[in-house]
């Protein structure tokens, strides 16, 4: 793979062996975002709403150190412990973008890092 990682302070820092995004030239990978505050670290307090909140913040963090924009994403992948939280997670997803409205999977799991109920990651092109 010869493309560059995308890092910025405004999202929370990799846990793992990852890159926060993957550039290469036509097309951005943004890892799985869970609902962790950038500066602290920790998981955003409340329900599902305010977990999908914080992960389309650092989705759009990521998205903007890449000089982009929701607009530019073209799938996004969600994952869900719960599949009663659906409704939830997509009123406060669409809040953030407009239409045309990227392709979308969203899939339940059974555990997710850090106990979060909602993981995001994203495809966009330039």
């Amino acid at each position: 793979m010869t493309g560059k990682a995308i890092q910025t302070d405004q999202a929370p820092q990799a846990i793992g062996a990852y890159s926060q995004a993957i550039d290469l030239g036509d097309f951005i990978f943004i890892s799985g975002q869970i609902p962790l505050n950038p500066s602290t670290m920790e998981v955003v307090e409340g329900d599902i709403t305010a977990q999908t909140a914080q992960v389309m913040n650092n989705l759009e963090a990521i998205l903007k150190e890449a000089n982009l924009t929701f607009a530019n994403v073209a799938k996004f992948t969600i994952y869900i412990t719960n599949m009663e939280d659906f409704k939830a997670v997509d009123e406060t997803y669409a809040k953030f973008l407009s239409t045309p409205y990227p392709a979308r999977a969203t899939v339940e799991v059974s555990k997710l890092p850090k106990g979060v109920r909602i993981e995001m990651d994203a495809i966009a092109k330039r």
